[in-house]
């Protein structure tokens, strides 16, 4: 009998890197993500998910539940928002004279987000589907003895993909090196495949 390999698990995750940024094409049949950007200065991510669960009461009790996914809010602290990336997200005009223009007008792109967590055995590798960000509070202070950068505070929606129902994914532990190697690079436009088998 062939030996089964054993999968370590982490016992602790910690830290955010490699944050990375695709574009979104909606075909009109589904949306295509470009191979990610990389989105430097990260220091903290949070996700509350959206949605409350479901309760139906009879006979003096609680009868039914479902959850109700709608999704998460998120908020992004990070040192530097790129000038593309500023533009892309937020709609923002670049124009010839070098100014960047903030128009009431102009709409934000959803984009999809991919970033990892350490842990004490092998990074987790997750990706979000559909995210648009608000505008970031502008704050500054004056220097002092200590000039400690601030980081910017970026929120933002995400829901699930259209198309497929897809929300967030993250690297299984027994995810194959094809898979984990270039998951910034083009896994992105390949696993909004992976729909989940009805049961």
């Amino acid at each position: 009998m062939a030996d089964t390999e054993t999968v370590v698990e982490n016992k602790v995750n910690y830290g955010i890197k490699n944050v990375h940024w695709h574009t979104i094409t909606d075909s009109g049949t589904g949306l295509i993500y470009g191979p990610g950007k990389l989105w430097i200065g990260a220091s903290e991510i949070e996700l509350d998910p959206e949605g409350d669960m479901v309760k139906v009461y009879a006979d003096d009790k609680i009868y039914y539940t479902a959850s109700n996914n709608q999704g998460y809010t998120g908020k992004l602290s990070i040192y530097q928002i790129p000038q593309d990336l500023e533009a892309y997200i937020l709609g923002n005009i670049v124009d010839e004279k070098g100014q960047v223009i903030e128009n009431v007008d102009t709409k934000p792109n959803a984009i999809g987000l991919s970033f990892e967590f350490d842990g004490d055995v092998k990074a987790t590798r997750h990706f979000l589907f559909n995210n648009t960000f608000s505008r970031p509070k502008i704050s500054s202070e004056t220097k002092t003895e200590k000039a400690e950068p601030k980081a910017q505070e970026l929120e933002f929606t995400s829901i699930a993909d259209p198309y497929t129902g897809n929300v967030k994914t993250k690297t299984a532990l027994n995810a194959p090196a094809e898979v984990y190697d270039s998951w910034y690079e083009k896994a992105a436009g390949t696993i909004t495949s992976a729909t989940p088998t009805p049961k």
